[in-house]
């Protein structure tokens, strides 16, 4: 599963902390004995998610640098999670995407030219590849995004690599696939598993776009939070790497999971393929197992079935 090199008491950032994948991080980070301090301005984040977590809380903006510089005070690792989320999203709001994502990026990495931070964890995307070449996905993959999102988190990764070479601080961009899990809430841009979680909770069909079967890579976010902790202890340069499971999980296959889960009749509707939908992808992980020593934990039919428990609870 990967070892960790924990200081105990070491105090490091969480921007975006009161996010779906943020709050993951910050309850393993306190798990393995950190001091956290949590930025988070609330626009997407839920103090629900770590009201119960010992914690220093700072409510602000990563585009304020005042407020940032306070939050990097003795902190030596960061966790660079905040960001305007989503591909569709990111064409209804280009300039909040653009100033969140990448405006906000280089205000952190300004702020810490004058801080004690030796290390940058950064939450890239899979967005930044575009319309996929191959089925699985490796980091040599062309770098060609499609949407505003997938430029604003690629002009991120960006800063914060040119940020390492002038500066000497590791910066580590994490390339996520299709994350699910616990905390995960849904809206209206979010990935399948929220959305279909949504109508089975409104007792109402899944929609599925083409024949279904489309696969994706699904990881959970447990699994996303270690490759968190992993990079910043084990990196031992800066660099990028894909966050995934290496596994293709049709739509299909998920829908016939929740049909199961479910003690009344859930009707699947089939519509449509959607114009430009990827029809398969996986990640290629070797590079995040060769050089961190990652190892996904979380089979897909277990996370699925905690964050139905927790979704239908919600």
């Amino acid at each position: 599963m990967g070892s960790y090199k924990i200081k105990k008491m070491e105090t490091v950032l969480v921007t975006g902390g009161a996010g779906f994948i943020g709050s993951n991080v910050v309850k393993l980070l306190l798990e393995r004995k950190y001091k956290v301090k949590v930025l988070d301005n609330l626009s997407t984040g839920y103090l629900k998610n770590i009201e119960n977590f010992d914690i220093e809380f700072i409510e602000g903006d990563i585009r304020d640098k005042s407020v940032v510089k306070q939050a990097l005070n003795g902190v030596t690792k960061v966790f660079h999670l905040a960001a305007h989320i989503g591909n569709v999203k990111s064409l209804e709001f280009p300039f909040q995407d653009l100033e969140i994502n990448a405006t906000g990026t280089l205000t952190l990495l300004e702020a810490m030219k004058e801080s004690r931070v030796e290390v940058l964890v950064y939450s890239s995307s899979a967005a930044i590849y575009g319309e996929l070449k191959t089925e699985i996905v490796d980091e040599t993959h062309p770098i060609e995004p499609e949407s505003y999102y997938g430029v604003s988190k690629l002009a991120a990764e960006k800063y914060i690599l040119a940020f390492s070479k002038l500066y000497g601080i590791k910066t580590v961009a994490l390339r996520y696939f299709n994350v699910y899990g616990i905390n995960q809430r849904y809206d209206s841009y979010g990935n399948v598993i929220p959305i279909f979680h949504q109508r089975v909770k409104e007792k109402k069909p899944l929609t599925i776009f083409g024949d279904g079967e489309q696969t994706r890579d699904f990881v959970n976010v447990i699994d996303v939070a270690r490759a968190n902790i992993l990079a910043a202890e084990n990196a031992k340069q800066s660099g990028f790497y894909n966050v995934g499971c290496g596994g293709k999980i049709s739509i299909n296959y998920l829908a016939q999971l929740l049909k199961e889960k479910v003690d009344f009749p859930l009707e699947i509707v089939y519509a449509p393929a959607r114009k430009g939908e990827v029809i398969h992808c996986s990640a290629d992980i070797s590079k995040l197992q060769t050089d961190l020593g990652f190892e996904p934990s979380v089979a897909f039919e277990e996370g699925l079935r905690d964050y139905f428990e927790w979704f239908l609870k919600q």
